[in-house]
């Protein structure tokens, strides 16, 4: 349990930021859809609420606990995946939701947890400097798994959000160069295959636009089109609180949502973009350098990893409203419009506070 100790070793400045950025893309999904917007700027407060209530909850318990249950928890999230493709509710075309009544939740974004949770335990007694073959297909198959039920959903933004997290423990464990190159391979027999017989015409046509954005501006073209609009209009300063004409004229496609930060470059420009960023490097920063602080090897890949994926997800959302990623429906984290994802997020820094606070529990003197 929580003991008095322990609780002033709770990192409050990174709560605090994590809090801020939450705060702040509240505010702007209620400027992103002015009109409309009373209904998910009080969903995703209450959000905001369950979340912080989630993470206390977390914290009062020793993450060597939760590793305990990493197995069943993995499980568990994977049936649920399973059972989402047979009996799941269809919304945006895709199984992906959980919907009871008026509560929706995607489970994909919780199943992150459970693979971080997993893959931590499953280094957290490894000795050797070099990653064995062994650890290698073991490693790529638990995040495997998870990642093929949901691209399947089909969800391919969400699931590519899972390399990130195999990537960071590839590089913790010490990945061999010929084990690389296995990668490599796989990668693009994936890809051939993918893009001859797995992808849909809009996916495919969301990667020939990132190559060629000129060529449908009305069609598979236009989000990106309209993202660039807003954050070239919004200057060095901005239009002015929910006064940007792109997300008020309704221009601006998902602008509460995966183009956010779009809404944030019109209304306050170059000097709000650059903010955000100010504001989520230290946040990212303080994340990371908890992996230096862990007493022992299972705190390290829970604090990489959990910060490994906060990043990726930040930096692959920004590149996709610039037009320097496919558009594949990833949030940034915090800011964004939704529910799953802000509480999966906000769990991941509670992992990465529950090793910081508990970084001298397990020193051996």
């Amino acid at each position: 349990m929580l003991d008095r100790r322990i609780f002033r070793e709770i990192d409050w400045p990174t709560i605090l930021l994590m809090v801020l950025m939450a705060i702040i893309g509240i505010f702007f999904v209620y400027s992103a859809i002015y009109y409309q917007a009373s209904q998910y700027v009080w969903r995703q407060v209450l959000w905001l609420g369950v979340s912080l209530l989630a993470l206390f909850v977390l914290l009062m318990i020793d993450y060597k606990v939760l590793l305990n249950f990493a197995f069943p928890f993995y499980v568990f999230m994977n049936v649920l995946l399973i059972l989402l493709l047979i009996l799941g509710t269809r919304v945006a075309n895709t199984r992906s939701w959980l919907v009871i009544g008026p509560f929706r939740f995607q489970p994909s974004e919780l199943t992150k947890l459970a693979v971080i949770l997993l893959l931590a335990r499953l280094f957290s007694d490894y000795k050797e400097d070099v990653m064995s073959f062994r650890a290698f297909l073991l490693s790529s198959g638990l995040v495997g798994l998870p990642f093929i039920l949901i691209a399947i959903q089909p969800d391919l933004g969400t699931a590519i959000t899972f390399l990130p997290v195999l990537l960071g423990a590839y590089i913790l464990a010490g990945l061999p160069k010929k084990y690389a190159a296995i990668i490599l391979i796989v990668a693009f027999l994936v890809g051939f295959f993918g893009w001859n017989y797995m992808l849909k015409d809009y996916q495919k046509k969301r990667i020939e636009t990132l190559l060629m954005p000129g060529q449908d501006p009305r069609g598979a073209g236009y989000q990106l089109q309209q993202s660039r609009i807003a954050i070239g209009s919004g200057g060095l300063t901005g239009k002015g609180y929910h006064k940007g004409t792109q997300s008020q004229l309704r221009f601006l496609p998902a602008r509460h949502t995966d183009f956010i930060l779009a809404v944030i470059g019109e209304d306050l420009g170059f000097l709000g973009i650059l903010g955000i960023f100010i504001v989520y490097f230290i946040f990212l920063y303080r994340l990371f350098s908890v992996s230096q602080l862990s007493p022992d090897r299972a705190g390290v890949y829970l604090a990489f990893l959990s910060a490994m994926l906060i990043g990726c997800q930040f930096l692959i959302n920004v590149m996709m409203i610039v037009g320097l990623f496919p558009i594949t429906g990833i949030p940034i984290p915090f800011l964004s419009y939704g529910g799953s994802s802000l509480l999966t997020n906000v769990l991941l820094v509670g992992l990465v506070a529950n090793v910081r606070m508990r970084r001298f529990v397990y020193v051996r003197f």
